[in-house]
């Protein structure tokens, strides 16, 4: 047997407080931009340059930007707006319609500090700052802002710059279909079906390829369930495309490109990229498996330092893309981007993992920062979401899911069968998903796959953190249903998130160690070891 199981622990320990504060922890949110108002003077200037980027076909680039302000303080910052036209005119009608409409009413993308490369600033008043943008399908703006980020009031609004094809094709995300010789293909544009075709063009690396078609999906601000999603978070998510390849032969190197055919007969491409396919089920062969989560994402360019949020995920994302060599597929296990209402960091997250996602199939979990939101179905009731309430989640990544609303779903890769719960759904005994877990733990084929993995985002197993052991929280539930489950089927590892923490358990069954060994096992072990991140 030369199955190999890889795993890393890359919760992100600055965070931890995460999933009890809810989306008040988005740096984003520290912004009352709803309290915005305009106080444009000529003494204050801010200019963008270049007017045009991603000229060679980068979906990403850098924007000097250039300030001067006459009464320059600490506490100025420039906002980064897409689309650059941001001020009441670009506003939804009010569903108070005898409220007073705001200044502003969409969040920026992403935020500095005048002073963040400018230490003389609150003395000269000049400042020259650098961003990395990354193309999101429209128009961008800078804002100077004064009053800090309670009392905001905008002070000076730069030219508009623009990336080459805002639409083009972008942030390709693989992941396994619904059976193993099936990888599908999922990227962002800005090109709706009536505008554009939208297919794969692929094949065996050194031979010739073939075209599949994409399907498109997109949603509105009204498939939100709250704030901030449903407002000052709000952004057009453009139009999300997924083509499935079929019939791939085991192991073997493949090519594709994504392309968008005009109604003009034109087409816009994007650049190539590849993937190795998968094993045969059952194949005898070094395979090698990432898991983590909880990653969430982090600006390159030093935006959005606030609290330190998120310090690791540049560093993971990093480390993946250097290790790329060394494993075969990536599970995220739920609290992806942490964008929490706020849409425009998803694009960012695809963005930062894409050298990842799109050459190794990232399959994804479901977590509370996806999908709690009250009275949405989810079944705790907390706003970690954001309002986003699994939409994005469902939507940006494809996962081979019967219905992707319930984020449960079996996917084989060689010596391996994973089980992925959807934990934010219920699972106790007698439930939709309990029946699903039962099943794909029973039909897997051991004498094939003997390595059987279970995987969901919240504790559903044994932690000995004092919060999670509680007998009134999330974890006992889980276990009083499932244990038996892992027990009659013998589950080899359950993966958990959420912590923050990582944690690696005994094979265990009842509160029990069934091994005495401490680092090593082999044989039957009799119970289910349980790591958490």
């Amino acid at each position: 047997m030369s199955g190999v199981l890889l795993f890393l622990w890359l919760a992100n320990i600055g965070f931890a407080c995460a999933q009890i504060n809810g989306y008040k922890d988005q740096p984003l949110s520290q912004i009352a931009i709803h309290k915005a108002t305009f106080a444009l003077r000529d003494s204050a200037s801010i200019r963008a340059r270049p007017s045009i980027i991603g000229t060679k076909g980068e979906d990403t680039d850098l924007v000097t930007v250039i300030l001067n302000n006459s009464e320059p303080s600490v506490d100025d910052w420039i906002g980064v707006f897409t689309p650059a036209n941001f001020n009441s005119s670009s506003c939804p009608p009010s569903e108070d319609q005898k409220g007073e409409q705001p200044f502003v009413c969409s969040s920026p993308v992403k935020f500095k500090y005048a002073n963040y490369s400018n230490s003389d600033y609150t003395n000269t008043g000049k400042a020259t700052l650098r961003f990395q943008l990354i193309n999101q399908r429209s128009d961008f703006s800078f804002a100077l802002f004064s009053g800090g980020f309670s009392n905001p009031k905008v002070l000076s609004i730069s030219n508009f710059i623009s990336f080459a094809n805002p639409k083009a094709p972008v942030y390709p995300r693989l992941a396994q279909g619904k059976s193993w010789d099936e990888m599908t293909v999922t990227w962002t544009s800005g090109y709706n079906i009536e505008e554009a075709v939208p297919f794969i063009e692929w094949g065996l690396k050194g031979e010739s390829r073939t075209r599949s078609p994409a399907g498109t999906l997109t949603f509105e601000r009204s498939s939100m369930c709250g704030a901030p999603a449903r407002t000052v978070g709000w952004r057009d998510p453009g139009f999300i495309h997924t083509s499935f390849l079929k019939d791939l032969w085991p192991n073997s190197v493949y090519v594709y490109r994504m392309g968008h055919r005009l109604v003009s007969g034109s087409y816009v491409w994007s650049k190539f990229y590849s993937f190795k396919s998968s094993p045969y089920p059952g194949q005898d062969s070094l395979q090698r498996v990432i898991v983590f989560g909880d990653m969430g994402k982090a600006e390159r360019d030093g935006s959005n330092d606030y609290s330190d949020y998120q310090p690791g995920s540049l560093n993971t994302t990093d480390q993946l893309i250097k290790d790329l060599k060394n494993y075969d597929i990536v599970f995220h296990i739920g609290d992806i981007s942490y964008a929490d209402g706020y849409i425009s960091q998803w694009d960012q997250f695809t963005s930062q993992v894409e050298a990842i996602s799109s050459t190794k199939p990232y399959m994804i979990a479901s977590g509370n920062h996806e999908r709690d939101w009250p009275n949405s179905g989810s079944y705790y009731d907390g706003q970690d979401s954001g309002g986003e309430c699994g939409v994005l989640a469902e939507t940006m990544y494809y996962v081979p899911a019967e219905n992707r609303a319930k984020f449960w779903y079996s996917t084989d890769y060689g010596m391996f069968r994973f089980c992925i719960a959807d934990s934010e759904h219920d699972w106790r005994e007698g439930s939709e998903q309990y029946k699903f877990i039962e099943k794909c733990l029973a039909s897997v084929d051991r004498r094939k796959q003997p390595w059987l993995i279970f995987a969901a985002h919240r504790v559903l197993g044994y932690s000995s953190d004092f919060w999670y052991a509680q007998t009134d929280y999330e974890e006992p539930m889980g276990r009083e249903s499932l244990e038996k489950l892992w027990q009659k089927y013998k589950v080899d590892i359950a993966f958990f998130g959420h912590t923050h923490n990582y944690e690696r358990s005994c094979p265990i069954y009842q509160k029990q160690c069934t091994s005495i060994e401490k680092s090593h096992y082999s044989g039957t072990v009799n119970g289910t070891i349980h790591i958490l991140y």
